[in-house]
């Protein structure tokens, strides 16, 4: 995982010294270079291990996405959450990760949406930073 990362950055230098030695004349190519960015592998790790109870759907470990599926338990059978993680950084900061829950209830076998508690979401926000922290700090120690 950590080498496609690596590659996706070199990627976006290799693109960016080319676009800016051919004289600005491919702007298109810097601004797709500039948009690349690699999600922080702290707070990618964090997430996976955080959310584990849920299912991952997709995964883009350089768009910083990922997309949980639809998960009940067994405590809440007629309830289901989904959630998306976004990391918004390359480096780890509090505000690198942004979470979002979905919720629904089964109401005569049709699912439809319900509200969430915004503090959960926070919660598992700081879950996440907090793992990541705990990482990097076992990496360094």
């Amino acid at each position: 995982m950590m080498k496609l990362t690596t590659v996706a950055a070199m990627a976006a230098v290799i693109a960016v010294t080319g676009c800016q030695s051919s004289g600005g004349k491919n702007k298109a190519a810097f601004a797709a270079a500039e948009s690349v960015s690699v999600a922080n592998p702290y707070l990618w790790r964090a997430s996976l291990d955080t959310m584990a109870a849920l299912p991952v759907t997709s995964a883009d470990p350089v768009g910083g996405l990922i997309i949980y599926d639809w998960k009940s338990f067994e405590t809440a059978p007629d309830e289901r959450i989904k959630a998306t993680v976004y990391i918004l950084d390359s480096r780890l900061r509090a505000d690198g990760v942004k979470v979002s829950l979905y919720r629904q209830v089964n109401s005569e076998g049709a699912w439809t949406d319900a509200a969430v508690d915004p503090e959960t979401a926070q919660q598992l926000e700081n879950k996440i930073l907090e793992r990541a922290r705990l990482l990097k700090a076992s990496e360094i120690g």
